[in-house]
């Protein structure tokens, strides 16, 4: 694993520590591959939530081209149980959280903007092998 890699995982591990009510989170390309999850892949499986994730990207974005809204910056859909939250990485990523019923959303929001520069500066810059001990 490359320092990129164990940085974009210890990223996406302290958003989910750090917001109340994450239960799960992906990154994936905007074409729904995998990139990394942390994920309790007994209930969630995260090559699934990584190719409809990109779909709800695809889809949020057209309707905002469409409809004069601008650039997404994320899309939040609230269910009975919880929430599915995608958001735009850049123009070649994304990442998709989910939340039982109590997530903070707003919290969730202020976090994630930073989280999301961190995460694109890492999936752009170049990538360095991991050191050996």
């Amino acid at each position: 694993m490359s320092t990129n890699d164990e940085e974009l995982a210890d990223e996406i591990r302290r958003l989910r520590d750090r917001v109340v009510g994450v239960t799960d989170v992906a990154v994936a390309t905007t074409d729904g591959i995998l990139i990394t999850a942390d994920a309790d892949a007994d209930l969630v499986n995260p090559d699934t939530l990584a190719a409809l994730s990109a779909a709800t990207l695809g889809l949020a974005r057209r309707a905002g081209d469409v409809l004069g809204r601008g650039g997404l910056q994320q899309t939040v859909a609230q269910f009975n149980h919880g929430y599915v939250v995608v958001q735009a990485v850049g123009e070649l990523a994304l990442m998709a959280v989910l939340g039982d019923a109590g997530m903070d959303v707003r919290h969730l929001h202020r976090e994630s903007q930073a989280v999301t520069e961190r995460i694109n500066h890492l999936l752009t810059a170049p990538q360095e092998p991991a050191k050996r001990a």
